[in-house]
């Protein structure tokens, strides 16, 4: 296939799927030491913030994507998840998605 038929193809493909915003949240599981998060409450303890009793530190990640529906966008992203974004043997995740335009 010809560098310009791939293009016609993406193109009419794109033109049938749908925009989605999607917010992942992945945080360490509970149980396990979190360092980032115990430096980051000495260190606003140390500026004078006694007041905190946990912090926990987490990633959050924003993806656009074009999928034909719902379904489809979330079986994307959890394939996503579970090959890169997320190492399951430490964390945990949530996602978030929403139809629309990608800012």
């Amino acid at each position: 296939m010809t560098q310009r038929a791939k293009r016609r193809r993406d193109e009419r493909t794109r033109d049938t799927q749908k925009l989605f915003r999607a917010k992942v949240y992945i945080n360490l599981k509970k149980g396990l030491a979190d360092p980032q998060g115990s430096t980051i409450k000495e260190a606003l303890e140390s500026l004078g913030y006694g007041n905190l009793t946990r912090v926990r530190f987490g990633k959050y990640i924003e993806l656009g994507l074009r999928a034909k529906g719902r379904g489809a966008a979330e079986e994307k992203l959890k394939e996503m998840c579970g090959k890169l974004l997320v190492n399951p043997v430490i964390e945990k995740y949530s996602y978030h998605i929403e139809e629309g335009r990608v800012r």
